[in-house]
Parts: C-alpha cells; structure tokens; sequence
C-alpha cells in the first residue's frame, strides 16, 4: 500500500515564516544601543547642556556649556552646577502645567533656556522669574546652575 506524501499547508508555511522573520528582527536589533558611543569619551547616558542666559533687559545673551559625570564644559563652576542639577532632577526641566495656579510674584528680568541632553534624555526648556512658579523652577536649579547672581 503506498502513502501519499503529506502536503504542508500554506497557512502553516506562512505562519513560520513569519516566526522565523520576527525572530530575526529581534535578535538584530538586541544590544544595538549597548555599543553606542556619542564619540567623545563620555557614556551615551551623560549630562551635556547648553544654558543661555540673559541677566536683563537689554543685555547681551551668554552662553554656557555644563558636562557631568565628570563635570567641565566652560560654565565657571560645573562642579557645583552639576550637583544643584541632580538634586533638582529632570521634573526641573518640565514647564509649569497651563492653568497653574502661580502667585502673582515678580523675581527679574532674568531668562534662560537650557538644552542639550540630561543623563541621555533631550532637554530643550525654558527658565523665566515672572511668576512664583517660575521662580521655584528658577531656584531649584540656583544661581549657581544659571551663573547669575541674585539681588
């Protein structure tokens, strides 16, 4: 008695082909981000930010570059800018929620923007005193962070 040979089924055959393509896709992309190197010596998760500042009306910008870990880049004291910037964390970074209810307090003309990247994230905010909100975002960073003395 002879046997027929078995025939596969297309949708099985498709079924593992499409295992056997997701499996590769995984096993390509694992440890894809390990082997990142930003080039510079320092680990993709670093601290590298630009803070522009203006001190008031009608001056100039400056403009200053922290690095952490370990702290440098031309900002006067990135030892301690670095330190005011851990204990402030990334929330610092975000702005005050619309509808906020913010005292009605002016603390100066001061403004600045920082960008760059926080411990590997994107950061791009704005810092302003015109508002008991803004000045607490202000201050949890200090003048040190902002190389601005207060009045």
């Amino acid at each position: 008695m002879a046997t027929r040979p078995r025939r596969r089924s297309p949708v099985r055959r498709a079924l593992v082909l499409c295992a056997v393509a997701l499996m590769a896709t995984a096993l390509a992309a694992c440890g894809k981000d390990a082997d990142k190197d930003p080039g510079d010596g320092s680990s993709p998760d670093a601290t590298s930010l630009t803070i522009t500042l203006v001190a008031d009306d009608g001056v100039d910008p400056e403009s200053f570059e922290l690095k952490c870990d370990p702290p440098g880049g031309n900002h006067p004291q990135p030892a301690e800018a670095c330190k005011a910037l851990e204990a402030a964390g990334a929330k610092v970074f975000e702005p005050v929620p619309k509808g906020q209810m913010c005292t009605d307090l002016y603390g100066g003309p001061q403004t600045a923007t920082v960008k760059g990247t926080y411990k590997g994230k994107a950061v791009d905010a704005e810092f302003e005193r015109t508002n008991g909100c803004e000045i607490d975002r202000w201050e949890q960073l200090g003048a040190t962070f902002f190389n601005v003395p207060m009045q």
